[in-house]
This record gives C-alpha cells, sequence and structure tokens, in this order.
C-alpha cells in the first residue's frame, strides 16, 4: 500500500460521549416519536386503524432505509476528510448526497401509486386495515424530499462530531411531529393522515434549519459557495465510489428492513391483534436500538476520523470504548423495558387483547438490547470505516440465517419463534463484523 500521512490523535471516554449522548438523545426521540403516534391512534381505541398506521409506518421506515446510505455514507466520508484534515470541512460530501437525495425524493412522490399498491400486497394490508394504510402513506410521502436532503445534512453534522447540532435537528423533527400530530388527531379529528402531516411539517421545518446551520458554520453563503468545488462533486472516481457506497449500504438497508418487514408481516397474518401488540413492542426494541446507536455514532465518526487520520490506535481504543460503554447502556435498557414494559403497554393501547399480547412476548423485547448491542455499534465501525462490500455481505449473510431460523422456529413456537430469530439476527450480524474488522485492520492502516 502507498504510504501516507498519519495524524495522531487520542480517544477517552470523555469524546465517545461527547457524541453518543447527544446522537442517543436525539435518536430516541424517533421511536419516541413512533411511540407517541401509536398511542395517539391507540387512544381512539380502534385496532384497525392503529393496525394501518403500523403498517403505513413500516413501509416508510422501508423506504427510506433503502436511502438510509445518504447519512450513513456523508458520516463516514465526511469523517475521513475530517481525519485527514480536508481544507473545505467535508463540504463535497453533504451537497454531493443532498443533491441526490433531493431528486430520489421527487422521484418517491411521482410513484405514490405503485408504491401504495405494492407496500400493501408485501406487508399484508388486509381489507380492513388498508384504508388507514392508504391515508397514511398517500400524505406522508410529501415527507420524502426533506427527509433525504435531512439524511445528508445530519451525515455532515455527525461526521463532523457536531453532535450536538445533529441533536438539535431531529428533536426539533420529532417535536414538531408529535405537536402536529397530535393538534390535528385529537383537535381537528384527522386521524392518521394527521399523524402523517405530523411527519411532514418536521421534516420540512428541520431541513430549512440544517441548511442555514450548514451556511453559518461557513460564515455565509458567498464564502460556503466559494468552497463548493463542483469539480469534484462531479469527479467521476468520487461520483462512483459514492455509488459503489449507496449499492452496498441500500442492499445492506434491503435486508435489514426485509428482516423486519417479514416479522410485522407475519404477526399481521396471525391477527389484527397479534400485529397491534407486537407493533408495541417493536416501539421497545427501536428505542433500545436508536439509544445503542449513540455508541454506534460515536464509533462511526472516531474510527472513521482514525482512518482518514491513518492512525491505528484510535481506531483500536474507540471500538473498545463504545462497545465497553455499550454493556452499560445495553444492561440499562433491559432494566427498562424488563421492569417497565408492562406499565408503558398500558399507556400505548387501551386494548385489553393488545395488552396481553405484548406482555406474553415482552422478554424478548428485553433481551433485544443485550443482543442488539454488538451489532448496531459493529455498524458504525463499519460505515465509518466505509468497509462498505463487507456491511452488504455481511447484513446479506445474516438475514439468510434470520430467515431460515424464523422459518423454523415460528413453525415450532409461533410468534415466540419470530422474537427468537430477530434476535439470532442481531448475534450473527455482530460475529461477522467483528471477526471482518480484524482481519481488515491491517489493509486499512498504511505506513506513514
Amino acid at each position: 500500500m502507498d504510504s501516507r500521512p498519519s495524524f495522531p490523535f487520542t480517544v477517552t471516554s470523555r469524546d465517545v460521549w461527547a457524541i453518543a449522548l447527544p446522537a442517543s438523545l436525539a435518536f430516541i426521540t424517533e421511536p419516541l416519536v413512533g411511540f407517541v403516534d401509536i398511542t395517539v391512534i391507540g387512544r381512539l381505541g380502534d385496532a384497525n386503524l392503529q393496525g394501518g398506521l403500523v403498517l403505513g409506518a413500516l413501509a416508510f421506515d422501508m423506504i427510506f432505509s433503502l436511502m438510509f446510505f445518504l447519512r450513513l455514507g456523508t458520516a463516514g466520508l465526511t469523517a475521513q476528510s475530517i481525519g485527514a484534515r480536508d481544507a473545505d470541512d467535508g463540504l463535497v460530501h453533504p451537497v454531493r448526497a443532498g443533491l441526490l437525495g433531493l431528486g430520489l425524493g421527487v422521484l418517491l412522490i411521482a410513484l405514490t401509486w405503485p408504491l401504495q399498491w405494492s407496500l400493501a400486497a408485501v406487508l399484508g394490508a388486509t381489507p380492513v386495515v388498508a384504508p388507514a394504510f392508504d391515508a397514511y402513506l398517500a400524505t406522508r410521502i410529501w415527507s420524502a424530499p426533506f427527509v433525504l436532503v435531512n439524511y445528508a445534512l445530519l451525515g455532515w453534522f455527525y461526521g463532523r462530531a457536531s453532535a450536538k447540532t445533529g441533536m438539535a435537528l431531529q428533536m426539533l423533527v420529532n417535536g414538531i411531529n408529535v405537536l402536529v400530530s397530535v393538534a390535528l388527531v385529537f383537535g381537528l379529528h384527522w386521524g392518521v393522515v394527521g399523524v402523517a402531516l405530523g411527519a411532514v411539517a418536521g421534516h420540512a421545518a428541520a431541513s430549512a434549519l440544517g441548511i442555514a446551520l450548514a451556511v453559518r458554520h461557513f460564515g455565509g453563503l458567498a464564502p460556503m459557495r466559494a468552497l463548493v468545488d463542483w469539480g469534484r462533486i462531479r469527479d467521476v472516481v468520487a461520483v462512483r465510489k459514492l455509488f459503489a457506497l449507496s449499492r452496498d449500504l441500500t442492499i445492506r438497508s434491503a435486508a435489514l428492513m426485509s428482516a423486519f418487514a417479514w416479522f410485522t408481516a407475519q404477526t399481521s397474518r396471525v391477527g389484527e391483534v397479534s400485529l397491534a401488540s407486537n407493533a408495541v413492542l417493536m416501539q421497545f426494541l427501536m428505542i433500545s436500538a436508536f439509544f445503542l446507536d449513540g455508541q454506534g455514532q460515536a464509533a462511526e465518526q472516531l474510527c472513521g476520523k482514525a482512518v482518514g487520520a491513518n492512525y491505528r490506535p484510535a481506531f483500536e481504543r474507540a471500538l473498545a470504548l463504545t462497545l465497553g460503554w455499550g454493556v452499560v447502556v445495553s444492561a440499562t435498557m433491559f432494566s427498562v423495558v424488563w421492569f417497565g414494559g408492562d406499565a408503558l403497554i398500558a399507556v400505548m393501547t387501551a386494548s385489553p387483547e393488545v395488552q396481553a399480547g405484548a406482555h406474553e412476548f415482552l422478554i424478548f423485547a428485553a433481551l433485544a438490547a443485550f443482543t442488539g448491542m454488538p451489532a448496531f455499534v459493529m455498524d458504525g465501525v463499519m460505515s465509518g470505516a466505509t468497509l462498505n462490500t463487507i456491511i452488504r455481505n455481511g447484513m446479506v449473510a445474516s438475514f439468510a440465517v434470520y430467515f431460515a431460523a424464523a422459518l423454523a422456529l415460528q413453525h415450532a413456537f409461533g410468534v415466540a419463534g419470530l422474537w427468537i430469530a430477530i434476535n439470532l439476527f442481531f448475534v450473527v450480524r455482530a460475529t461477522i463484523f467483528l471477526i471482518a474488522t480484524r482481519w481488515k485492520l491491517r489493509a486499512l492502516f498504511s505506513p506513514a
């Protein structure tokens, strides 16, 4: 490998938490929006309406997860630019990703009807939940351009370790979402359409503020435009790298969301009560996941910076610290879900049948805090190092194991088997990524 300069730096627990804490606080607002949305509709006491909302929200999780490379790729590439001391502060990456995201968002709006039809079929939307599902999707699709531009902006802020700014933007998205949803559902009685409009309003406001903060960072629009090198943005090699990264991360996200989509579709086929009760537990799993993703975000920025700086000791220290603190966080999340789960279930739904169904499988949602932690941290490590081929192959292999396990275990144990398979999915993914990271370390760092 050609030699390149090295820029040594230290990594401490304070560095980890300076990123992880604000990132966790920001990420936790995302499933809390789902928690509030399900609770708002759940208090209406209509399981069919709640089921339509659940499937509609999952549909957008699937759509936007396929575009998540705009955030993951931008964060990893930006962190490497910061480590390598690039003069433009990594600006080329969010500009390139933002333009791509804007185009993809407009395309999604144009494809509203075929998306409705195909996703309803994939997710197993029954006739009784289909009207709520269609209304939610047709309204929330208008948030797509804003969501994807926000991905590029958040990737840049987190890649620069500006975690507090990223936190502020995400909390703005989700705060506006909750306020507008509650006002439109309980004030104007707009049901799932009101919930969907809350998401549109939140993402639109955050994209406007994010662009304004980026402009301010560079001292105004004119200095920022002077740093935008359109030659670099159009550079064939860089664009090919972005598309290779995009392809692999899209396949990764498709495998990830396919696992959750299969889980939801199978519980939906059991019945509306099963769908609603397991959707409640999925919110607990997502809350744990997004909280643990704070450690993953710290791993992404610090490991990416180490790769850009060509300094292996910082990479290994960041990996050790984020995994170590991840154990503490996962133990905390397990305790919250296991000991407080029944009280939260009672708040989220007024249906006794849904409450009973959620209680039955609560232990599996709690255990996911432990089984998921190494997977979430290693996602950050691999993304920061832009090891996109390994991310893709590892996720596809993990999904194959999950799918085989889900088929066998559901046949033997019903819905409990599906939950066991989800936990196994996390464990296999983490194991593959840990082994691959040790294998690739030498290639990541060249002699200075």
